[in-house]
């Protein structure tokens, strides 16, 4: 079982953040101790490695709420699943080759800037 501060060390998450997304679903209602103070299982933590690597590649919230409902609604949202997730990897991908295209231009300015040296 992990803290909550052992949990935003893990996850990076912020600790405002881990409480809004179980307040708002993304996360399951974390477990509490005899005191009442959050206690985060191993699960939990590979649950926020997801939801983290979604967020950080883009995915709004909204379509994370809709991937933990598929999710939990078991095997047979598999291919929906499936759908979701190769949407995103497009958006990705677009992203991407965005950024790209966008470093090549950066590049050239470096090469300009040094061949006027």
């Amino acid at each position: 079982m992990y803290t909550p501060a052992e949990a935003v060390e893990e996850t990076g998450f912020s600790l405002d953040t881990l409480r809004y997304y179980e307040k708002i679903g993304l996360l399951e209602r974390v477990d509490r101790n005899a005191a009442g103070q959050r206690r985060f299982s191993q699960n939990d933590i590979g649950w926020l490695g997801m939801l983290r690597c979604l967020r950080d590649t883009g995915m709004p919230i909204a379509t994370m709420l809709r991937f933990a409902e598929l999710v939990r609604a078991g095997d047979h949202t598999i291919p929906d699943r499936i759908k979701l997730l190769e949407e995103h990897d497009s958006q990705v991908q677009a992203q991407i080759n965005n950024l790209a295209e966008r470093q090549r231009y950066i590049h050239n300015k470096i090469s300009y800037y040094r061949s006027v040296m």
